[in-house]
């Protein structure tokens, strides 16, 4: 029982932040506590999950991805651009950017697989790269790049508006449904068990027979996929297809898998632990200018604090030398 509270101790620290977003929250508006509010408040910042979730995957191969939000961005520009301007359904559009975005994926992943190039070189290099082809496609369309293309057809807007009794946004669902998917592929299968000893070992991984290269590649078309989905998302919520579209989610994505316990050096994470770090940042974006009038442009001030906060304190609590009595002055025993 011990181990099992030990082992998922970060899990219980992040409910207890959401629980004390809630009261603080709570307390300074209360309508912050109101159901159909907070479901659209949070929705607003669900993107953040969706790919966060596989980015830990990423980053437990000893990885990271900040090319993810110009894939958001492709996915979004791509299926406006076929639906208007090539006269494609909205759903072929949608497959086809679903797929050219994996492939985008598997590209960034195999050069840092097979070419061993650092992912950070890369993934920066793809952010540039991706974001120029998706302003790039903005061009063959009618609609000038910063209108974005809108009046998209009902039937794609109900992926974005439809709530299930009336409440709970179908995103909601779709982000619990890829926790799900996402912790079981992780947690229950060989290809998880794979993820966490390339990232422990990749060479030990080698010479147990584990193709860790095929592996580390792997998890950047999910990422990528995860940015497609998002992007699907995104483009539905909002009704309109933009080159540009989550271009700003790069350290909220960080952030969350790194606040939920994911280690920057790779060997370490879990799926839950990332999804409710998600909801603490969504919590905190939408708290805080609701209940404090903090102006949106300010809100990356709190999740970098955040970002610092976790990296720099999981860095001293980890060292070999530290124990409690160190911390409050006297010598380890």
């Amino acid at each position: 029982m011990k181990n099992r509270i030990r082992r998922h101790s970060w899990m219980y620290f992040l409910v207890a932040i959401i629980a004390l977003e809630f009261i603080i929250f709570g307390l300074a508006n209360p309508k912050f506590l109101r159901p159909q509010l907070l479901f659209t408040g949070i929705n607003d910042h669900l993107a953040i999950g969706i790919i966060a979730i596989f980015v830990t995957m990423v980053m437990i191969t000893g990885g990271i991805d900040i090319q993810v939000p110009a894939l958001v961005g492709l996915t979004s520009i791509t299926i406006g651009v076929l639906w208007q301007d090539m006269g494609l359904n909205i759903w072929l559009a949608s497959l086809i950017a679903f797929i050219f975005v994996g492939l985008c994926g598997a590209l960034s992943g195999f050069f840092i697989a097979y070419c061993d190039v650092q992912p950070m070189v890369i993934t920066l290099g793809g952010s540039f790269l991706y974001s120029g082809i998706a302003l790039l496609i903005s061009t063959l369309s009618a609609t000038e790049a910063y209108q974005g293309i809108s009046g998209l057809p009902d039937s794609f807007k109900i992926l974005g508006k439809f709530k299930a009794f009336g409440l709970i946004p179908l995103q909601f669902f779709i982000f619990l449904a890829l926790i799900l998917f996402g912790s079981f592929l992780l947690n229950k299968t060989k290809y998880g068990r794979m993820v966490f000893l390339v990232g422990t070992n990749s060479e030990a991984a080698e010479y147990s027979g584990i193709k860790s290269r095929r592996i580390i590649m792997s998890t950047y078309v999910l990422s990528a996929l995860s940015a497609a989905v998002a992007g699907m998302i995104m483009t539905s919520y909002l009704g309109t297809a933009k080159s540009d579209l989550g271009g700003d989610l790069t350290m909220d994505i960080i952030t969350a898998v790194v606040l939920g316990g994911t280690l920057t050096t790779g060997g370490k994470g879990n799926i839950y632990s990332t999804a409710l770090a998600a909801i603490v940042i969504a919590i905190m974006k939408f708290g805080m200018p609701l209940c404090f009038g903090i102006n949106t442009q300010y809100l990356d001030i709190p999740v970098g604090l955040f970002l610092i906060i976790v990296v720099v304190g999981r860095s001293y609590f980890g060292r070999k030398d530290f124990s409690f009595t160190s911390l409050l002055g006297g010598k380890n025993p």
